[in-house]
């Protein structure tokens, strides 16, 4: 049996999983991360809702150009 591709994947995941913990425990600490222009926020008496849609689409970018880039070292 072959586990090569699966040893792979779950580098991958791992990697994946420890890119993600490190967002969340230092992304209250990036002075602009969902405070850019387009970001929705509307705030009314007992009412409050946002929407992060500019950083939604830069994020989305971001990990677009990380997947191409790993897939161009891959194959």
């Amino acid at each position: 049996m072959n586990f090569t591709p699966m040893g792979k994947a779950l580098i991958i995941v791992g990697l994946i999983i420890v890119a993600v913990g490190i967002l969340l425990h230092f992304g209250p600490k990036i002075p602009f991360l969902g405070k850019l222009p387009g970001d929705v926020s509307i705030k009314r008496e007992g009412f409050q809702f946002y929407f992060p849609l500019m950083t939604s689409i830069i994020l989305s970018i971001l990990i677009s150009v990380i997947i191409y880039f790993i897939q161009k070292l891959k194959g």
